[in-house]
């Protein structure tokens, strides 16, 4: 018996339409109180889930496993060019703006092949291999994506294929459908360049929504714009001007548990996170929307009031950008005009729009995770057939960094991993001090420590600063209380709240005092008032 949710249809304009207009004309007549996301445990973290598993964030992983991203070693396709007839297409490409087919290799593995937009070789390409390696290391689900190359011998085309547009229309996908795709397409030399999305394993339910939840899945309860890995997106995006994500570019799959029939129960849903091709710098065809990407959605009620209110006489960022000369493949992809906290992307998402300060925090933590050595190998996933242009995009992801870091940081303690040593002392990481957001002579540490009503101080103690990776360490006093209490008494509860002298507030520890067992942390809380 089939028992697996119903697939879901997302259609595009209506999408649009939906974000733009009426859930903002809606929300004019609606009383929604600011929330903190309900996902989050006592470490101002987000848990493993089906939506989202702690990679870099947790442990940095070895430089040949962040590249690696979702590609498991049996879907990556060989350097070399297939021999003739190999790659057989079995399908033609049905939506989506780029070019594409589907092929099947011998081994029995299935990917889309793209193409790159004439006016900007090579950048849609990149785009997805360095998004998707991104947006795997930082946590989400994501599809498996290579650039290959290829002879035109090695297709076999199956006859009677058909494929469709965004507008729906079916047509003929035949060798002169095929030839047109491959007259786009971008060239090494003789050989075809294009993008390798592997096909997402189990039965296919089509996106998820930014809000809600699925009525069909018993496991998604928490809505979903009041899911902090979906809110904190955001500024993942914001980081690589994502700005086309969208309920359209993601996929929700669901994996029946121990039967050969995929739509049958029981089983679990994977929600993923799919195409990376218009980060950096995609282009409309129109330049005015192209300059407002990232800076104001396609149709923005705040900007449409401000010109309104000014005549038109307001200067905007998107004004002043410009393509940088020799660098035009990425279109208005720069560290200029980026200001973090007013990114947007193309037109409203429900869990952006909820993001708030902790949200975006937590992700810039993650973020500053990537170190400058994990930065220019990612960039090499783009395979530029020009240094320069490797070094320039390099260049903007570390200056977008930057000013990720250095507007989040500011506010929220970046004071993370804390850790106990076997001589009492409680060590944390300052991931704005590791990522050198600011100069060392910067930070200026202090710290408290409070009994367990919070408001009697029981001792100060200056940090000891570790010369390497940010470290910062504070010697923890022992409680005078009796042996016989028991561990779980509030009497052996503390905290210790430590300021770096740079953020504007303080990270706050919680422990118990288990005497001869030593101490245990039990939570860490970053409070937006002092």
């Amino acid at each position: 018996m089939a028992c697996a949710p119903e697939p879901y249809v997302s259609p595009l304009v209506w999408d649009g339409a939906d974000n733009m207009v009426f859930r903002p004309l809606v929300g004019l007549f609606a009383v929604r109180a600011p929330r903190e996301a309900v996902n989050v445990n006592a470490f101002d973290e987000v848990p493993d889930s089906a939506w989202f598993t702690n990679r870099i964030g947790r442990k940095h992983p070895p430089l040949p496993e962040l590249l690696r991203g979702a590609c498991a070693p049996e879907l990556l396709l060989p350097d070399d060019p297939p021999a003739e007839g190999t790659w057989i297409i079995d399908r033609g490409k049905t939506d989506g703006a780029s070019l594409g087919f589907r092929v099947r290799t011998k081994a029995g593995s299935k990917y889309m092949f793209k193409n790159d937009a004439p006016n900007q070789p090579e950048r849609a390409t990149a785009a997805s291999a360095i998004g998707a390696a991104i947006y795997h290391a930082v946590g989400f689900n994501t599809s498996c994506e290579q650039i290959v190359y290829f002879d035109r011998k090695a297709l076999h085309l199956n006859p009677g294929l058909t494929s469709k547009d965004n507008s729906g229309m079916t047509k003929a996908f035949d060798t002169q459908a095929l030839d047109r795709v491959l007259s786009e397409a971008n060239r090494r030399g003789p050989l075809f360049r294009m993008q390798a999305s592997a096909w997402l394993e189990g039965y296919l339910l089509g996106p998820f929504r930014y809000e809600g939840t699925r009525r069909d899945d018993p496991n998604d309860i928490i809505p979903h714009e009041e899911r902090r890995e979906l809110r904190g997106g955001r500024v993942l995006a914001a980081w690589i001007n994502h700005f086309d994500a969208r309920e359209q570019n993601s996929m929700d799959a669901w994996f029946a548990a121990g039967s050969k029939v995929p739509d049958s129960s029981p089983g679990h849903v994977l929600h993923y996170y799919i195409d990376t091709s218009d980060c950096f710098g995609s282009e409309w065809q129109w330049d005015g929307i192209s300059r407002r990407l990232g800076h104001s959605y396609v149709f923005d009620w705040a900007d449409v009031g401000l010109d309104t209110v000014t005549f038109g006489f307001a200067v905007r960022p998107w004004e002043r950008v410009q393509r940088r000369n020799g660098f035009e493949l990425f279109g208005y992809y720069s560290a200029d005009e980026f200001q973090p906290a007013a990114w947007k992307n193309e037109y409203p998402n429900a869990a952006f729009s909820r993001a708030t300060e902790h949200d975006n925090a937590w992700m810039a933590r993650i973020l500053s995770r990537f170190d400058d050595a994990d930065i220019s190998a990612l960039v090499k996933l783009g395979d530029f057939t020009k240094p320069e242009h490797a070094a320039y995009l390099e260049e903007v992801l570390e200056l977008r960094l930057q000013r990720i870091l250095g507007r989040y940081f500011a506010e929220l303690s970046p004071l993370s991993d804390p850790q106990l040593t076997a001589t009492g002392q409680l060590c944390l990481t300052d991931l704005a001090r590791r990522r050198g957001v600011w100069p060392e002579r910067a930070f200026q540490y202090t710290a408290s420590v409070h009994d367990h009503t919070g408001a009697a101080v029981i001792g100060a103690a200056a940090p000891l600063r570790k010369p390497l990776g940010g470290g910062v360490c504070v010697a923890l006093p022992e409680l005078p209380i009796a042996p016989d209490v028991a561990h779980d008494s509030a009497q052996r509860y503390f905290t210790v709240a430590i300021d770096n002298g740079i953020s504007r507030y303080p990270v706050r520890i919680h422990l118990y005092d288990l005497g001869a067992e030593g101490h245990r942390v039990v939570g860490l809380e970053r409070p937006d008032s002092r």
